[in-house]
């Protein structure tokens, strides 16, 4: 009986061995096709740090540019060397605070209501809508906040309080546009919580409304903070709408109702005007850029920190 134990491992031991000798090629193509696409993406981004941190330089390297006033000027004016870029960035946040006061709770709400209360019939039929929503041009966001979204705030507040070029209804078209975006992460989280927690607390007698509030969304809470770190990200980088809403010029204002310029609202300004290369505005653009960079880096090593500081894992 050993004897044919000793036998069959030796005939399964050979079996592995031709296996791991045996050379697949179409594996070994994936491999390198995935190796590749990976490799791609980090040089891709390795060469967009390399740029906006040597553009970036020769505009820190101008003597009219000081690190410090950079960071805490509150005129940007480059036509007469004042380079603070509070206006722009206080108009870039306020514009973000504005689109995730919309984007948070009806992203939730849609995505809570998908995952623990639509039926299949009613999840199959808003689930296109919103992808409609992410995938309309951000242009054609713009013109609706100018067109639509300015007149009725205009209405509704007044004129003399609303002006026609407004970071309140820049904000407003944005979060319409991240939504979706919150939504469908949000509920891919829910969806990741298994269905034990969810019939253990009915088992307690807890009301659907409560185990929804109380387990599920405490569950999922790493995947529903990083969805919302993420359309932070995406509204900070947000360019068309603010470009076309928001309005022209630096202007430092935390009110809403009036016109001021975003930080890539503003590289979208001047960056179609007659710029000569080596000037200080063209590196400014630089500047503004690698300023945005960092702000989403950040934003997305923080989700990350999220992710795993409060991730749930369940077996």
């Amino acid at each position: 009986m050993k004897n044919n134990e000793n036998k069959l491992s030796d005939s399964f031991s050979r079996q592995n061995t031709t296996l791991k000798k045996r050379r697949r090629w179409s594996e070994s193509l994936i491999q390198g096709s995935l190796f590749l696409a990976g490799f791609f993406s980090i040089l891709t981004t390795a060469g967009i740090i390399f740029t906006l941190g040597k553009e970036a330089l020769l505009f820190f390297q101008k003597p009219e540019v000081k690190l410090f006033e950079f960071l805490t000027g509150t005129a940007w004016q480059p036509h007469i060397n004042q380079f603070g870029i509070l206006p722009l960035a206080t108009s870039t946040l306020l514009t973000t605070a504005v689109a995730m006061l919309i984007a948070i709770p009806l992203g939730l709400t849609v995505a809570v209501f998908l995952s623990e209360y639509a039926s299949r019939k009613v999840r199959n039929f808003l689930k296109p809508i919103l992808e409609v929503l992410a995938g309309i041009p951000t242009i054609v966001y713009g013109y609706f906040a100018l067109t639509f979204i300015t007149p009725l705030l205009r209405e509704i507040f007044g004129k003399d309080v609303v002006n026609i070029y407004n970071t309140g209804s820049a904000g407003l078209v944005m979060g319409i546009l991240i939504l979706p975006l919150i939504a469908s992460i949000s509920e891919d989280a829910l969806a990741a919580v298994p269905r034990s927690l969810r019939e253990a607390g009915y088992g307690l007698g807890a009301t659907k409304f409560e185990v929804v509030f109380k387990i599920v969304l405490p569950a999922a809470l790493s995947g529903i903070s990083a969805a919302i770190i993420l359309g932070i990200s995406r509204a900070i980088g947000e360019t068309m709408i603010v470009a076309v809403a928001a309005g022209a010029g630096p202007n430092l204002t935390l009110n809403p109702f009036k016109g001021a310029e975003t930080m890539t609202g503003h590289i979208v300004r001047i960056s179609g005007g007659d710029l000569s290369y080596d000037s200080i505005d063209y590196d400014s653009i630089f500047a503004l850029g690698l300023v945005l960079f960092l702000s989403t880096l950040l934003l997305n090593i923080i989700s990350q920190w999220i992710v795993k500081r409060f991730r749930e894992v369940y077996e």
